[in-house]
């Protein structure tokens, strides 16, 4: 269980987690973020840690060529090598269609001065706004970003979706972690 957001404001990427981890119906405290800066990226993941300790210590950030897009590069070059990564850590334990899934975990990456979710079966989402959240505090963190837009600054708003989401979810619990890009 997670609760993972992040917001983009004038070209700089902010990026909040949560430290619960839950194991059935216990719950423990990650002993390192679940949010971390890779090469010019910011990752956060929600669910396996298998799945974040994989992207966090063994994945290679492949270049990017200036003849392609953001977009292109993400779900081509980046995915390619995240689901390498991911298998060859025997990570992935289901297929559907002939295509790993990663065990329900998401990621949010931040890249480039705006924010992508990588769902279970490798498909990329953009954001409508400029913040998203994953996790089972995701609703709960949506909502308090969406009332906090032009209110506050990007680390206040980050920390109050958090506090909101670990006051009303089972599953997020402080202490929380930020970075910025």
């Amino acid at each position: 269980m997670t609760c993972i957001a992040g917001i983009v404001e004038e070209g700089k990427i902010y990026m909040g987690a949560d430290s619960c981890v839950t194991i059935g119906n216990i719950i423990a405290i990650k002993r390192y973020p679940k949010i971390w800066q890779k090469s010019n990226m910011l990752f956060g993941t929600s669910g396996s840690c298998r799945t974040t300790d994989l992207l966090k210590f063994s994945l290679t950030i492949p270049k990017h060529p200036s003849d392609i897009d953001d977009i292109t590069y993400i779900t081509t070059l980046l995915l390619n090598d995240v689901q390498k990564c991911l298998i060859d850590g025997i990570e992935s334990s289901t297929t559907t269609n002939g295509v790993a899934e990663t065990n329900n975990s998401v990621a949010l990456v931040g890249y480039n001065g705006n924010l992508y979710e990588i769902d279970p079966d490798y498909s990329i989402m953009t954001v409508k706004d400029n913040y998203m959240a994953i996790g089972c505090g995701k609703d709960l963190a949506l909502g308090s970003l969406h009332t906090s837009t032009g209110n506050r600054n990007p680390l206040e708003r980050l920390k109050m979706a958090l506090e909101a989401a670990a006051y009303f979810s089972w599953g997020v619990e402080p202490p929380f972690d930020y970075l910025t890009l």
